[in-house]
């Protein structure tokens, strides 16, 4: 059931790991080590077995980095965390830094003394980012030595035992496209990009690839795996034997090469002379080393994978808006129950994460949630990604503003969804900031746009109506998600920062502008979309792009303010309610749907 960030994390992990690393540094001959949040598989959620920044440093965000020096400590996240990390983090030991406006790259140019001995772990360094660091290192006179394995690894006493979970196939009902097909579809490109073989190191990408889901990740169906892919279509795929079965083996018949993880290695040399496509965003250094070891040309190209992953076919898209269904009416059974309750009693932080995850189990198809419920009554609601404790769980108080941003994983579909509700009477203040951020996520539902446009051009149409009040929010405003995989996936994102990645037909996307006031609330709306393919627009002169709302819970009534909307917002409030209304009242219990009809009322 319901987890909190607070069991892995916290400022008594730093203080007690730092004097062993420090020992290990002597030992080793280094003045420091870069301790990156990523695994050897790079994903975003760590299993507890490989999260080594949050056994150094007690930070458990999904973002960061650290650098541990003999004598000083350093710990880097973005805007999303900068609360967080003060909770979690003993900032007597660490000093808290910019990931965004610095980074381990910045800190090493402007900030290393001349000479400074700094090891790493090539497999936790993708090739982009050791590139960065070396070029910054350069400019310092800083060096950075490549250690065997993981420093933190040799002094991680209680490190918890590895994932072992089993791998199951996942049915073509829901996949939409078998695993041959897709093999022959990448290898078709490899071919042209005169590849011969690409390396597909993210669980994800292998996931999709063969049609399968593991158990290795918490809240992602991930399989800890590596593959690789030939230009013939055959596979390799890299597993513990502890996670195969007999029912796998079937399912990935016999154009893929079941071998142990332990023999990757020896799988890399076998690609002697062969060209092989190589992600230098997401791949651990190491395998550029192995492969260049073993007479391979490696060519630099993003996992072949990525793409096409994100862009849904039918049948995911279809099972999207199945699992959004049933989610949306988890979650409206669980504001109906919150409306009736939080007036009533005290009804805390912990327990409303609590009885919104039981109400998704009741649909009888949840796999797990997509992320731990973020959860924020009040002032925590202005901590992004906030996770309520027992610690730290506030009561949902009258005239407060309550935040929770949730999600399932369900077999046909990843949701994501953020509420803010008004616990009681809210004030002017509020309902005008809500209003704002409403606006924006209005534009970024209703706008159309060419092929071609990235979600970098569109970022701004969410923060306009902020803007023109002197507010702003500072993380992304969406991001890609997963077909019963990761809630966060690229290589769409709409965000301020640059992203070259074109929108696409089929690929989901989260709408969730945002507004903070530290101190005293926290406002999102988030809703998934999925953009549809081109369309003409009556007399128009190019088809354009849009997007399809996927998310289907109701938004407060009760904090907008209603004369600061334009006709055409207040037609798609009321447009958006009567769908949800629509599709979720006749699945409804009685109680429920009486809810629902007042909560999409006309405003």
């Amino acid at each position: 059931m319901f987890q909190t960030y607070e069991s892995r994390g916290g400022p008594q992990f730093g203080r007690n790991a730092l004097p062993p690393i420090r020992e290990a540094l002597a030992r080793a001959g280094l003045d420091g080590v870069i301790v990156p949040h990523e695994d050897e598989w790079h994903n975003e959620y760590i299993p507890p077995a490989f999260d080594r920044l949050a056994w150094a440093t007690g930070f458990t965000g999904s973002a960061g980095a650290a650098v541990i020096l003999r004598g000083a400590a350093f710990v880097f996240v973005d805007g999303r965390y900068t609360l967080q990390v003060r909770d979690q983090v003993d900032t007597a030991l660490f000093e808290v830094r910019s990931l965004t406006d610095e980074g381990v790259h910045g800190w090493l140019a402007a900030q290393a003394q001349p000479g400074l001995r700094l090891g790493y772990d090539p497999k936790l360094v993708a090739a982009d980012t050791l590139q960065r660091w070396k070029d910054a290192a350069a400019r310092s006179g800083a060096v950075l030595v490549q250690t065997q394995g993981s420093l933190i690894d040799t002094v991680w006493n209680d490190r918890p035992a590895a994932p072992d979970a089993p791998v199951v196939p996942h049915p073509l009902a829901y996949a939409g496209e078998d695993s041959a097909s897709k093999r022959e579809r990448l290898a078709a490109g490899l071919r042209r990009d005169g590849a011969q073989a690409a390396l597909i190191t993210s669980p994800a990408s292998v996931a999709w690839l063969f049609n399968i889901r593991g158990g290795d990740v918490e809240r992602t169906p991930l399989p800890l795996s590596t593959a690789i892919l030939n230009d013939d279509g055959t596979a390799t795929l890299f597993l513990a034997p502890s996670k195969v079965t007999d029912a796998l083996r079937s399912w990935l018949g016999n154009g893929v090469s079941l071998r142990p993880e332990d023999e990757l290695e020896a799988g890399l040399a076998g690609l002697e002379g062969k060209a092989v496509s190589v992600d230098p965003a997401s791949a651990g250094s190491w395998f550029a080393q192995r492969l260049e070891a073993a007479g391979a040309t490696v060519l630099r190209r993003p996992d072949p994978v990525m793409l096409p992953r994100a862009c849904k076919n039918a049948v995911e898209i279809e099972g999207a808006r199945q699992a959004h269904r049933r989610d949306g009416l988890a979650v409206s059974r669980f504001l109906a129950w919150l409306e009736h309750e939080a007036v009533r009693r005290r009804v805390d932080e912990v327990e409303a994460s609590s009885r919104l995850e039981a109400f998704r189990h009741d649909t009888g198809e949840l796999r797990d949630l997509s992320f731990d419920s973020i959860a924020g009554a009040g002032p925590n609601g202005a901590i992004v990604h906030y996770r309520p404790s027992t610690q730290t769980s506030r009561a949902l108080e009258p005239g407060s503003l309550f935040l929770i941003d949730s999600g399932g994983q369900y077999p046909d579909g990843t949701t994501d969804v953020t509420r803010t509700v008004a616990i009681g009477t809210p004030t002017a203040e509020m309902r005008a900031a809500f209003t704002r951020v409403l606006q924006g996520h209005v534009a970024l539902s209703r706008v159309r746009f060419p092929p071609g446009v990235t979600g970098h051009a569109l970022d701004a149409l969410a923060r306009v109506a902020l803007w023109e009040a002197g507010l702003d929010y500072d993380h992304g405003t969406g991001h890609g998600v997963g077909s019963y995989l990761g809630v966060h996936e690229g290589p769409q994102r709409i965000a301020r920062v640059a992203n070259a990645q074109a929108l696409e037909p089929g690929m989901i996307v989260s709408n969730e502008p945002g507004y903070y006031r530290t101190g005293a609330w926290g406002i999102r709306i988030e809703n998934l979309q999925v953009v549809t393919p081109p369309a003409p627009i009556a007399g128009g002169e190019r088809e354009m792009l849009g997007f399809e709302t996927l998310t289907l819970v109701p938004i407060d009534r009760r904090l907008i303010e209603v004369s600061m909307l334009t006709a055409a917002e207040r037609a798609w409030v009321d447009a958006y309610h009567a769908r949800v209304l629509e599709t979720l009242a006749p699945q409804a219990d009685h109680d429920t749907r009486a809810w629902l009809e007042a909560a999409c009322a006309p405003i």
